[in-house]
């Protein structure tokens, strides 16, 4: 298997030699207390990949019938990256607007005109992809998933929640389901193919990231586990290890699977300019109007806190904290989570991308605060 970027040093990166040594030693006494089985992280620097490391078990053996084999993970494990999806989504838009096919001042109606049904005629994409939109709380459901017809039907006869703009509330998979129905409108094409073909073949991330998991990858698909509400201390199976509906379906904001090296390519990628290897994937500029603070220091009301959101991932900026990012993280830091499992991130002062995603669905508060932790680690290793 071919990787997106050469394999580097981490001797040539701004990491002090042995400062990282306390995140191994974290993730490896949260598997000793059984958060999860299993965990993932990236670095990428300068293009090449310069960490790439995989602890515990992709799968425990003990999730019943359909978990019947412990398996370790592997540099190769996919995982299922929730709404780190959002971000890959983002980039094809990005790419859809560089090149002329839509612009993010557009109204969702320019492109679905019945998307105008309950007073929605006005909410704009960028309102949408900032978690302004005003329908955070709906879902489309899986029954549809795989008639698009009907998923574009769902998301226009969406009702809104509160007048689009008024606040910023973290939008989901209802958001993303919309951005999904605009790119088939402009292209012609179901979204799934326009990111494989688009975005993710050019970087030489196709046999990375999967949006719509093939049959032939399950082999490597890490399974997903969350706490047992009726026993303490011990995990269980999440459904998503063995629905085929939900592998398949590639939900826009949570259904994407992948690597660590291959999140930490695709933030090099915007590091780099828009440019991963020999593909200039998008222009700086176009990533300089993506990655931008829309919200200001406004709280987002689902989280709780301002998120600093651009065009896809969000900003760590000048708050006393952030979700996610890391506190100590540089003002410029951007990146996005995977509800209750992951983060990754870029951070454009130490050229430096970071992955860390793991295999059980943790809830609040244990989750943000060892994210905290996870990011601050890398944070206070890096020398710039």
């Amino acid at each position: 298997m071919t990787r997106p970027m050469p394999t580097g040093s981490l001797n040539d990166a701004p990491v002090r030699e042995g400062a990282l040594q306390p995140l191994f030693d974290l993730i490896q006494q949260h598997i000793a207390q059984g958060r999860y089985p299993g965990a993932q992280i990236a670095l990428g620097y300068r293009g090449e990949l310069v960490l790439d490391m995989s602890f515990g078990q992709a799968r425990t053996g003990q999730g019943g019938a359909a978990d019947g084999r412990a398996e370790s993970t592997k540099p190769d494990t996919l995982w299922l990256l929730y709404s780190n999806t959002k971000v890959i989504i983002a980039t094809t838009l990005w790419l859809l607007h560089e090149r002329g096919l839509l612009r993010f001042t557009d109204r969702v109606t320019d492109y679905l005109p019945e998307f105008a049904a309950h007073g929605k005629q006005d909410i704009t994409l960028l309102q949408v992809i900032t978690h302004q939109a005003g329908y955070p709380g709906l879902e489309v459901t899986s029954e549809l998933w795989h008639d698009h017809a009907r998923v574009r039907q769902a998301v226009c006869d969406f009702v809104p929640e509160w007048p689009a703009g008024s606040k910023v509330s973290y939008h989901g998979l209802t958001a993303h389901w919309t951005l999904a129905m605009v790119i088939e409108a402009v292209t012609g094409q179901d979204y799934r193919q326009v990111v494989r073909e688009q975005v993710l073949q050019p970087l030489g991330l196709a046999d990375e990231i999967f949006l719509g998991l093939p049959e032939a990858q399950l082999p490597r698909m890490s399974f997903l586990y969350e706490p047992d509400s009726a026993q303490g201390g011990r995990l269980v199976l999440r459904p998503e290890s063995t629905s085929r509906v939900w592998q398949e379906a590639g939900v826009p904001g949570g259904g994407a699977y992948g690597t660590a090296r291959g999140m930490a390519a695709l933030y090099q990628m915007m590091l780099q300019g828009g440019r991963l290897g020999d593909v200039q994937l998008l222009s700086p500029r176009t990533l300089a109007y993506a990655l931008r603070n829309y919200t200001g220091d406004r709280v987002d009301e689902f989280i709780g806190m301002p998120m600093h959101r651009g065009l896809g991932p969000h900003l760590r900026g000048h708050s006393i904290g952030i979700r996610g990012l890391g506190s100590l993280a540089h003002p410029g830091t951007f990146g996005h989570g995977g509800v209750g499992t992951s983060y990754c991130w870029a951070d454009p002062q130490s050229g430096l991308s970071f992955a860390y995603i793991t295999n059980a669905r943790v809830p609040d508060p244990w989750h943000s605060l060892r994210l905290d932790q996870v990011s601050n680690l890398v944070h206070a290793a890096i020398q710039i």
